[in-house]
């Protein structure tokens, strides 16, 4: 596994990296590398994500505008007074 060393990290961030693993009960590497994973997409996400887009705008396509797929709430209610 490759190692990153930073730098020059300001002492405020590192305060409250310190502060924020303290809470989690981590050291403060794991809480770097949490909201580095949390943070930054890898290859495979970027991929999935863009897959998912294609799948959403395919279904945008299905479904026809300018009709709703859904009664409103005013016209339930107005159904429910005819019954």
């Amino acid at each position: 596994m490759p190692t990153l060393y930073v730098e020059n990290v300001p002492r405020e961030l590192y305060e409250a990296l310190r502060q924020r693993a303290r809470k989690q009960r981590t050291s403060i590497s794991a809480e770097v590398i949490s909201i580095l994973e949390a943070s930054v997409p890898t290859a495979s996400q970027l991929k999935a994500r863009g897959a998912f887009f294609e799948y959403i705008k395919e279904f945008q396509k299905t479904v026809k505008r300018g009709r709703r797929p859904y009664i409103t709430a005013e016209e339930m209610i107005r159904e429910d007074r005819d019954r």
